[in-house]
């Protein structure tokens, strides 16, 4: 893989950062920080420091909102049977929970339905509506999933089920004729903030639901433990509307947990507070594993639980199945592997496509990521399921992979996803023509800065800056992720004080001090043993890194999160 290339993405303004420092009695680095977050005022910071829940939008400036209450508020009076219809992954799934917990209190006629990713595969299926239909439900509340479904939701019009669709894929021009669409990413929507998960969007409209009804807040903020796991999970951008739901999610998850989550969360190790990292390397993938492995039906069993017994119970069998899934996601990674290695061209390609009939459908859009761990191109993963080939693709930093697959449609019998991610399913004889026309569309799109990973840092600091009262300042700016990821900072000349080593896995240990010795800091950098000679021959060079704290013995001490070394030619 090529070197990385470093991006300074500080705003250039210096008035602008002179004004913030000043008004926040902060450094002209951190006021930059904030500036590249688009924070360019007190109360803008305020807002960002301290977000307080009255900063949520309303829920009924979303199209379809009205309409989409009054349809459940008719269906509660009439008593007509509700399916809660939600996608098999931590998204669809929290988000079933969720809108299935709330309008239980309400309603005892509602039921949920999770469809069968082996059988049935993404999204609405003809076989969850013959279940609708067959048991007598009158209204599919579909969350997570439906934008693209119009010939499955005509299909439930035909049998008098009206369909209210929560989605936050992005939606065609032409759109199903659902009795309401929730989705603000429709062209003619005006809701405020664009980039809820389909969990978040379940959320705004039970909290738009229990408006209507003069109901206290209290009655859905039990549920933002649910919408945080759901916004770490989906990679969808932190700031805004789910800044706020998952500072919030956060706290609850640590006070007063999902019975469900409060299980899983026995599976990793206890915290003074959680963070967007533990979300998704702990809980969001156990989620997962449930439907990846077996059916996704019982990772909401593990969310309503009501008790703590039958919640250790459920989540004790999905932790078995996340163990199951590292061992086939790993195998599955080693046979993706040798197989590019045995093709000279795939080096000369822009895109990564392999195919195994035998590889197991659940894992293969972990495999497409670390594939480009190790190759850095846009990569679809494919395997055999009821007779197509079926898989999962994701994306390059910047590149728009949804759009590729789009000009390959002609190939496809169903995609969907969005500028990162993405599912397909094809006839298994258009493989090796979408390997190809896939790469055209690649070739075609990509740029040449696209096709080398980047490291995008703050701004360049000296070791002097860095104490227990600049990393206070930073620690606030959490919960990281998408949109405000954990600040990377840039020090130059710097060199190890004699004290390197490679630990565990082909990791660098070092102290590292700067020209000025006036400041020395423990440093780890992850899988970089390949510097060790030369660091320890004494070479100074360049670092991108970011700021952490280690707890450690009892006992906190900050350490850096090196990211890359550059030595100077």
């Amino acid at each position: 893989m090529a070197e990385k290339r470093w991006i300074c993405v500080a705003n250039p303004n210096k008035d602008l950062q002179d004004k913030l420092s000043k008004e926040l009695n902060i450094g002209s680095d951190l006021a930059t920080v904030l500036l590249n977050r688009g924070i360019h005022s007190f109360d803008e910071a305020k807002n960002f420091f301290r977000p307080q829940i009255d900063l949520l939008h309303n829920p009924f400036l979303m199209k379809g909102m009205e309409s989409a209450v009054n349809r459940i508020l008719a269906a509660i009076e009439k008593n007509e049977k509700i399916l809660i219809y939600g996608d098999y992954d931590v998204d669809g799934t929290t988000a079933v929970s969720l809108v299935y917990m709330f309008l239980s209190k309400l309603h005892p006629n509602i039921e949920y339905y999770i469809p069968d990713r082996y059988i049935e595969g993404y999204g609405i299926s003809f076989k969850g509506i013959d279940h609708a239909f067959e048991n007598n439900f009158k209204l599919i509340i579909a969350l997570d999933c439906g934008i693209k479904s119009i010939d499955k939701v005509a299909y439930a019009n035909e049998k008098n089920i009206d369909f209210i669709i929560c989605d936050h894929h992005l939606p065609d021009e032409i759109l199903p004729k659902a009795y309401s669409i929730l989705n603000p990413k429709q062209i003619d929507c005006n809701y405020p903030f664009k980039e809820l998960p389909g969990c978040g969007i379940g959320f705004k409209l039970c909290q738009a639901i229990s408006q209507k009804l003069n109901l206290p807040f209290s009655d859905i903020e039990e549920y933002l433990d649910l919408v945080a796991v759901a916004i770490s999970a989906d990679i969808v951008p932190i700031h805004d509307e789910n800044r706020v739901l998952t500072c919030f999610g956060l706290k609850k998850l640590k006070s007063n947990p999902n019975k469900g989550l409060k299980a899983l969360l026995e599976f990793y190790f206890d915290k003074p507070f959680y963070e967007v990292s533990d979300l998704v390397f702990s809980i969001g993938p156990r989620i997962n594993a449930a439907g990846r492995m077996a059916h996704g039906k019982e990772s909401v069993a593990l969310m309503t639980a009501k008790t703590d017994e039958e919640a250790k119970e459920i989540a004790s069998s999905i932790n078995q199945r996340n163990t199951e899934r590292r061992d086939v996601d790993q195998n599955i990674t080693k046979e993706a592997l040798e197989m590019l290695d045995t093709l000279p061209e795939h080096q000369n390609k822009k895109s990564t496509l392999v195919y195994n009939e035998n590889w197991h459908k659940g894992v293969v859009g972990i495999v497409a990521s670390r594939l480009i761990e190790k190759y850095y191109k846009p990569t679809i993963v494919l395997c055999a399921s009821n007779g197509k080939a079926t898989g999962s693709a994701r994306s390059v930093d910047g590149f728009d992979l949804y759009t590729a697959i789009e000009a390959c449609s002609d190939l496809l019998e169903q995609f969907g996803g969005h500028t990162h991610a993405a599912g397909m399913t094809l006839p298994i004889e258009n493989v090796a023509l979408f390997r190809e026309k896939f790469e055209v569309e690649v070739n075609k799109r990509i740029t040449p800065e696209q096709q080398i990973e980047s490291i995008k840092f703050e701004t360049e600091i000296a070791f002097s800056r860095i104490s227990p009262k600049f990393m206070g300042i930073i620690k606030q700016m959490a919960p990281f992720g998408p949109a405000n990821l954990n600040p990377v900072f840039r020090s130059n000349q710097v060199w190890d004080s004699g004290h390197i080593k490679i630990v565990g896995n082909n990791h660098l240990q070092m102290w590292l001090t700067q020209e000025d010795g006036r400041k020395g800091i423990k440093a780890i950098a992850f899988n970089m043993g390949q510097h060790f000679n030369k660091i320890s021959e004494g070479h100074s060079f360049d670092i991108c890194y970011s700021i952490e704290e280690n707890h450690w013995d009892g006992k906190v001490f900050l350490q850096l999160n090196v990211k890359d070394i550059k030595f100077k030619e």
